[in-house]
């Protein structure tokens, strides 16, 4: 384990020059870096004053270097207040070393609404502070800051009354679906930078902060590389880091996030809604990356309508994180999680190291949250499976796992190896789940007991168990748990 990534050798303090290539249990493209026109605009040549409002400044500099092939549209150092930017292809936002966009908080600095997808439904609603729409070859960099929508209605007007797809009427058309504020009426926050149905979109290097909802979230793109970001939204609900939403060919390298929710997340649409769209997340790469606070470092779901396939984390650090490898859906969210794979991984935490939530909660989901009775399976049971862990150094968790799956869809086949935990508070908990693996093993916990309800096949090889009493309690419940094998321990253990 010395051989793991420190915190003085990942995120954005990091980042290197050129991209490496990539080496995943699956195929991924060769990521290189965008190539743009030589034609530049700076905005302040353009007559932008950094009290005035600039939003038509900018964009007709975006679209107009768009129409003669692209180039960088530049942002000075300076203090610079502008509403929604809409890239356009070939075109770089580039902000200076120094140079910081503040956002608008006014409903009209971000009309007419835009298709967007909030929390894995489709609206027409604000978007992004920096939006794009079908559009190739984006780019946002440099050395600046961007700052979310200040106080205003864009902050107090955001829907409060109900769950989202609950207060969507996903009967209706999406271009029916419109919230644009006006007579008070309720709006979804904007995100912070969000291009949708883009193809090869670059992040590089910026710093945000003061978001009102989530930072970064590509929705419906092919070919996405951040690195280098830095974000900030402790204090923030929902300030969700970097959010990969039902896109493919993704790379988030070098980056730090230090956020209000979880910090660096794959979603893929939600319920019925995200079924009928039915676009995944795959093919996801994410390493040598920081998360700092967050409610979970790296986190699936909770909306998976989608499916989530094909991700690779490693050489990360999670440095005062909640839960370290987070997994959420809930039984009408639909889809799942498969072949993920998490490696060289070095945690600090003050939550649950690897956690499951498949069944949510009530605020949600009602009685759906309550593992009995078992449902029938359809359309909308979401399922993880094949998910591999190995060479992880937990330093400090309150937990070691807690997987709590589905009665009607246990989590399936979870490999886990060379894991070491040098502290932990509590020890083993795992509801409903079939054919897990854990092999070299060596885990230091207060607790003692382990948790087995409906869990079947599951085996420990070459496990060591620094615990309290030096004898391990084990608690069988659930007609289903069946074949549970310990070879190569350290110590006893008696059924409790």
């Amino acid at each position: 384990m010395d051989s793991l990534p420190t915190i003085d050798e990942v995120g954005a303090a990091n980042l290197p020059d050129t991209i490496a290539a990539i080496e995943a249990p699956f195929e991924m493209p060769k990521f290189q870096k965008p190539v743009f026109a030589d034609h530049t605009i700076n905005i302040q040549e353009k007559g932008a004053k950094q009290k005035e409002k600039i939003t038509e400044i900018i964009q007709k500099s975006i679209d107009d270097l768009s129409a003669i092939g692209g180039g960088k549209v530049i942002i000075p150092k300076g203090k610079w207040k502008t509403g929604r930017i809409s890239l356009k292809s070939n075109i770089n936002l580039h902000l200076e070393d120094g140079a910081e966009l503040y956002f608008s908080g006014q409903l009209e600095d971000y009309r007419p609404a835009v298709f967007t997808r909030h929390e894995g439904v489709e609206v027409m609603s604000l978007g992004a502070c920096i939006y794009a729409f079908n559009q190739e070859n984006i780019a946002v960099t440099g050395r600046g800051t961007i700052y979310g929508p200040e106080e205003g209605p864009v902050r107090s007007q955001m829907m409060t009354e109900n769950v989202t797809e609950k207060f969507v009427p996903i009967e209706k058309p999406v271009e029916d679906r419109i919230y644009e504020g006006y007579n008070n009426e309720p709006i979804f926050l904007p995100m912070l930078i969000s291009p949708t149905n883009c193809k090869n979109v670059y992040i590089e290097g910026i710093t945000l902060e003061r978001t009102a909802f989530w930072n970064i979230v590509p929705v419906y793109c092919d070919g996405v590389i951040i690195r280098g970001v830095t974000v900030n939204s402790v204090g923030i609900p929902r300030g969700d880091g970097i959010d990969i939403e039902s896109s493919r060919n993704v790379l988030i390298e070098y980056s730090t996030l230090n956020s209000g929710d979880d910090c660096f997340t794959m979603k893929a649409g939600r319920g019925e809604d995200g079924i009928r769209v039915d676009k995944p997340t795959e093919n996801v790469v994410v390493r040598y990356c920081l998360a700092k606070k967050g409610h979970g470092a790296i986190t699936i779901g909770s909306e998976t309508a989608g499916t989530i396939r094909n991700l690779y984390i490693h050489d990360c650090v999670f440095d005062n994180t909640g839960v370290g490898i987070r997994f959420k859906t809930r039984r009408p969210r639909g889809g799942g999680g498969e072949n993920l794979y998490y490696k060289r991984l070095r945690m600090n935490l003050h939550g649950t190291a690897f956690k499951w939530d498949m069944l949510g909660q009530p605020m949600y989901v009602g009685d759906m949250a309550k593992r009995k009775p078992v449902l029938e399976v359809n359309i909308l049971t979401p399922t993880f499976r094949d998910i591999f862990i190995e060479d992880i150094l937990v330093e400090k968790a309150k937990t070691f796992l807690k997987l709590y799956g589905i009665p009607e869809s246990p989590m399936t086949n979870l490999q886990m190896k060379n894991i070491e935990v040098k502290k932990s508070d509590e020890l083993f908990i795992v509801n409903d789940a079939d054919q897990l693996v854990f092999n070299n093993i060596n885990i230091t916990s207060k607790d003692s007991l382990m948790v087995f309800l409906d869990a079947r096949n599951i085996s420990f090889k070459d496990a060591i168990f620094n615990v309290s009493g030096d004898t391990l309690k084990i608690k069988r419940e659930g007609n289903l748990t069946e074949n549970i094998y310990f070879k190569n321990t350290n110590i006893p253990f008696v059924h409790n």
